[in-house]
C-alpha cells in the first residue's frame, strides 16, 4: 500500500499512526500535513480517545503548497491491549478558508457542511507496534520469548553483584515515568485551554451578531419615529394654515 493517503486539498504522510507502545511510557510520532491546492487551507484532528492522546497543533491553517508538522503523543498506559490491537482512530477536516485567515478565526462552525461547502474529511487508524528486542511483546514462532513463570532462576554471582546496578535503574526508571506523566498533564491541559479558546471565539461571534442585528433594529425604530414627527408637524402646519386663511 502506498505510503501517502492523497486528498483533493492535503496530502497526509504517512496515512497510519503507527505508536511504539511501552507500558508505562508515552510515545509519540508525527503526521505531515501538505497543501497541494492554491488556497490556504484550514484543518482541524479530532480522535475517538481524546484523554488518551494529545495533538500539537490541532488546527490551523495551511499556506498554498506549504506543509505542517504535527506531533501525536499517546499518554503512557498501565494496561497493554490484546495483541496489541488499537481501535482508535483519528478524524482530519480540511476545508478552504479566506487568505486572511489565521488559527485564531477556526471555529466549530469552520468545518460545518452547509451551503454548499467542501468539507474534506479523512481517517487514520492507530497502529500499535512493539519496541525493537522488547521480551513482552516480540513472539517467535508464535511463542511468547518470557520466561514461563514456573521455571526455577538460579542465582549467580553476577546477579548478586548487580542488584545494587538493577535498583538504581530502576529508580531512575520512576523518575522518568514522573516526569513523563507531569509532561501528558501539561499537553492535556494545554488541549483543555485551547478548547476553551475555541469556544470563547465562537460565543464571541455570536454576541457580534446579536449586537450587530439589535443596532439594525434600533436604526429603523429611530428612523419611524422621525418620519412620524414630520407627519405630525406638517399636519399641524397644514391645520394652522387652513385656520389662518379660512
Amino acid at each position: 500500500m502506498d505510503a501517502k493517503m492523497k486528498t483533493e486539498l492535503l496530502e497526509i504522510q504517512p496515512h497510519e499512526l503507527r505508536i511504539i507502545f511501552e507500558l508505562g511510557k508515552q510515545s509519540s510520532c508525527s503526521i505531515r500535513l501538505v497543501n497541494k491546492s492554491d488556497h490556504h487551507v484550514a484543518f482541524k484532528i479530532k480522535t475517538t480517545s481524546s484523554s488518551k492522546y494529545c495533538v500539537r497543533p490541532n488546527i490551523g491553517v495551511i499556506k498554498p503548497t506549504r506543509t505542517c508538522d504535527l506531533t501525536v503523543t499517546m499518554q503512557a498506559q498501565n494496561v497493554a491491549p490484546p495483541d496489541l490491537i488499537c481501535n482508535d482512530k483519528f478524524l482530519i477536516q480540511s476545508t478552504i478558508v479566506p487568505d486572511a485567515t489565521t488559527e485564531n478565526f477556526i471555529m466549530s462552525t469552520t468545518f460545518a457542511k452547509e451551503d454548499g461547502k467542501h468539507v474534506e474529511e479523512n481517517k487514520l487508524k492507530v497502529i500499535l507496534i512493539s519496541p525493537p528486542h522488547s521480551p513482552t511483546f516480540s513472539p517467535m514462532n508464535g511463542i511468547s520469548r518470557m520466561r514461563p513463570y514456573n521455571t526455577a532462576i538460579e542465582p549467580n554471582d553476577d546477579l548478586l553483584q548487580n542488584n545494587s546496578s538493577h535498583a538504581k535503574v530502576a529508580e531512575v526508571m520512576q523518575h522518568e515515568q514522573s516526569v513523563n506523566r507531569k509532561h501528558t498533564e501539561e499537553l492535556r491541559l494545554n488541549n483543555d485551554v485551547e478548547e476553551i479558546k475555541s469556544k470563547l471565539r465562537e460565543f464571541e461571534s455570536i454576541l457580534k451578531q446579536e449586537n450587530l442585528r439589535i443596532n439594525q433594529h434600533t436604526r429603523a425604530r429611530e428612523i419611524g419615529l422621525r418620519l412620524l414627527f414630520i407627519s405630525v408637524v406638517a399636519l399641524v402646519s397644514a391645520y394652522l394654515g387652513y385656520l389662518l386663511h379660512g
